[in-house]
């Protein structure tokens, strides 16, 4: 269980993905888009974090769109910012390159 969530985390690309979402939710396009990475490449990882409901997606007309899951990622989200505003602050290899 652990494996499979923080494995999610732990991907580039979806923690990118992640990021994106958490100003607006959006389609694959717009993701794409955003990240400049091929739409393929995106709709492999949304794929991996909808079955984890990291993300979650709706319907609209021809669009599927995406957005984090409020109920708990927003939450874990915060969380992991507030750790590293006060632990991770230059000490260690917690930031990105």
């Amino acid at each position: 269980m652990y494996y499979v969530f923080f494995s999610n985390l732990s991907n580039e690309l979806k923690v990118d993905i992640i990021e994106c979402l958490k100003k607006t939710e959006k389609n694959v396009t717009e993701i794409s888009t955003e990240l400049k990475v091929e739409q393929s490449k995106i709709s492999h990882a949304l794929h991996s974090l909808k079955e984890c409901n990291i993300v979650n997606s709706k319907q609209i007309g021809k669009n599927r769109i995406y957005s984090l899951n409020k109920k708990t990622i927003i939450p874990i989200l915060k969380i992991i910012d507030r750790h590293a505003r006060t632990y991770c602050n230059n000490c260690c290899n917690c930031r990105r390159k």
